[in-house]
């Protein structure tokens, strides 16, 4: 399992590109420990004023990088994740999302040998404010340091979730969005695993959304492990119609599995507390908490 703290040296894939400019000249101004990063056009150049290398492999040579970003269009994103992965990068972020289901078989075939861990595709990534770390895009102004972990499938939910926890002064341990796609990486029960015994982390939100059962392994997980900390859900997408995607390539009802109502029923049994609604994200994690107290 990997540990997200300041041992992280970041190299960025895609790094001399509009996103992997923007969002790394952001992740380093918020104090995130970039050391460079990989470009075929600006080989043996700065840019932003680190180096850049024609590879994955010569960048781990020369820094000794140890996690990757990537920023790369969905066509190139498999293989730039299979770069770094043969480059035996530790902990792989992607926010690329339209990657094809059939390049990310051949990815988590390869993660299933290696001792990579992969955040994503389609993820908005990481954010440590205690560490002034952000691997991904997060808006950081939105973040302050504090008790509680935010993990969802969503993106923009996360960024909600993030709001409403600074807004009412508890702020976050770690926000970590693990994305919204069929196949990925990194799953919700991954992350409980990390923060089963964090310090920082008094409590721990959970955010998901129809199709897949992962929020349903997830609660069973949460039930049978008797986790530690306390735990809150919500699912959006009770009036999702079965068979239509609604947002993210994994957000489709499929089976009785896969709709709101069973996954919040799950989280129920599993003694999770349910967020009645987006905006009582923030008022619902005070009231567990002074519970708790």
């Amino acid at each position: 399992m990997i540990t997200l703290d300041k041992k992280m040296k970041i190299l960025v894939q895609g790094f001399t590109g509009k996103q992997g400019t923007a969002h790394s000249r952001e992740s380093i101004q918020y104090g995130t420990n970039i050391i460079g990063g990989t470009s075929l056009h600006k080989v043996g150049e700065t840019h932003l004023g680190l180096p850049v290398f024609s590879s994955v492999e010569e960048c781990v040579e020369k820094t000794s990088a140890n996690t990757s970003i990537i920023y790369v269009p969905g066509e190139f994103a498999a293989d730039a994740i299979l770069e770094a992965i043969d480059a035996k990068i530790s902990f792989i972020v992607c926010i690329t999302e339209g990657i094809p289901a059939f390049d990310m078989l051949r990815v988590k075939r390869m993660l299933s040998t290696s001792k990579s861990t992969l955040l994503g595709p389609n993820s908005p990534g990481v954010i440590l404010p205690h560490l002034k770390m952000r691997l991904g895009i997060m808006p950081s102004a939105m973040y302050i340091p504090g008790k509680v972990a935010v993990i969802s499938r969503s993106g923009t939910l996360l960024y909600e979730a993030s709001i409403q926890t600074t807004e009412n002064g508890l702020g976050q341990s770690v926000c970590i969005g693990i994305g919204g796609d069929h196949i990925s990486g990194m799953s919700y029960i991954d992350v409980f695993e990390m923060l089963k015994n964090d310090e920082k982390t008094e409590a721990i939100v959970m955010i998901g959304e129809i199709g897949g059962n992962t929020e349903i392994e997830a609660a069973n997980y949460i039930k049978n492990t008797k986790y530690p900390k306390p735990v809150l859900g919500l699912v959006v997408g009770e009036r999702a119609p079965k068979g239509k995607r609604m947002g993210h390539a994994g957000a489709i009802i499929t089976s009785n599995s896969g709709d709101a109502k069973t996954k919040i029923e799950a989280m129920r049994e599993a003694g999770i507390s349910i967020i009645p609604s987006v905006t009582e994200i923030g008022n619902s994690i005070l009231k567990l908490l002074k519970q708790e107290d």
